[in-house]
């Protein structure tokens, strides 16, 4: 069976029914012109979402990215150093002494210091000093594109790799919160760097604001939040900034589904419920709209298979 047949054989009710309900739903949207956004929280990268993200931005299925700086960041570590990468199957039981034998752990994966951050570091030092002003994303656009690279993955695997390729819209709002960002304003208190090399999350915005107008007529825009926090409220932020502050009668977001694990009633925003949503100028009465409470590393494989099966 292809994966879109066994989730319309199997996944009935409760999230899987959401997710195969939002599968159909979100193939019917591309199907008839519609354009999509998918945000990245959390550590989707390390995770290895680019086995599923790479093969959906090569076939044209995704039109933009918004994620942290460290999905931004760990796709190209993961790019780099593959084989250096410590898999710890006990990781719930460690102990502090134990932690301590371990360097950058994220759940059950460790990011190796050397082989890949550092590694990394040397780069782009050398890029952040030439002098030009260029937003995050696009230094590592240039650091791929570049023979100076070395892969220690399957580059088939990497999301970033192949957005760059396509030269896909990447939006990174507080990109300063990410090894990379830490790494940065390290070099600019020694002087080694400008602190205007990198464009800031306004300049994003800006960004963001010329490929929503873009990809909002027609079939409309449409927005796959995967986690919540800055990831997702950045870029659904678009529509009311666009309609209230410069007063411009642009569609509202044309789809929505989000993937979280995070509840409502604690008022943060990774669990706020589409509805709510409405009551911000973001989304409408009439858009699709669905929530899949569930974890992102099992759900988003699933639903970007589905739609690469359409």
């Amino acid at each position: 069976m292809s994966v879109r047949e066994f989730v319309d054989e199997h996944f009935r009710h409760f999230n899987a029914g959401e997710l195969a309900k939002a599968a159909r739903s979100l193939c019917e949207f591309i199907n008839t012109g519609g354009s999509l956004m998918v945000t990245l929280a959390g550590a989707m990268s390390t995770a290895e979402i680019g086995r599923s993200l790479a093969p959906a931005i090569r076939k044209g299925v995704v039109q933009g990215i918004t994620c942290t700086g460290a999905n931004l960041e760990e796709d190209l570590f993961n790019l780099v150093a593959y084989s250096h990468y410590t898999e710890i199957d006990d990781w719930r039981s460690l102990s502090a002494e134990q932690e301590t034998q371990l360097e950058n752990r994220i759940t059950n994966r460790t990011i190796p210091e050397e082989e890949a951050v550092r590694k990394v570091e040397s780069l782009l030092i050398s890029i952040w000093s030439e002098g030009s002003y260029r937003l995050p994303h696009d230094y590592l656009y240039e650091l791929l594109l570049s023979d100076s690279l070395e892969h220690d993955a399957d580059p088939a695997d990497s999301w970033l790799l192949a957005a760059a390729e396509a030269d896909l819209p990447l939006f990174v709002p507080g990109w300063e919160d990410s090894t990379l960002g830490n790494i940065f304003a390290a070099r600019v208190l020694t002087g080694e760097v400008d602190p205007d090399a990198v464009l800031s999350g306004t300049h994003y915005m800006t960004r963001l604001a010329d490929w929503y107008r873009e990809h909002s007529g027609g079939g409309g825009a449409g927005l796959l939040q995967v986690g919540g926090g800055i990831a997702g409220d950045f870029p659904i932020c678009v529509v009311p900034m666009l309609r209230k502050d410069l007063k411009e009668q642009v569609p509202l977001w044309s789809w929505f589904a989000q993937i979280s694990e995070s509840r409502p009633s604690y008022g943060g925003y990774s669990g706020a419920p589409p509805n709510e949503k409405i009551t911000w100028g973001k989304l409408g009465v009439e858009t699709p709209r669905f929530v899949i409470e569930s974890d992102a590393t099992i759900v988003l494989p699933l639903l970007l298979n589905y739609l690469m099966d359409n």
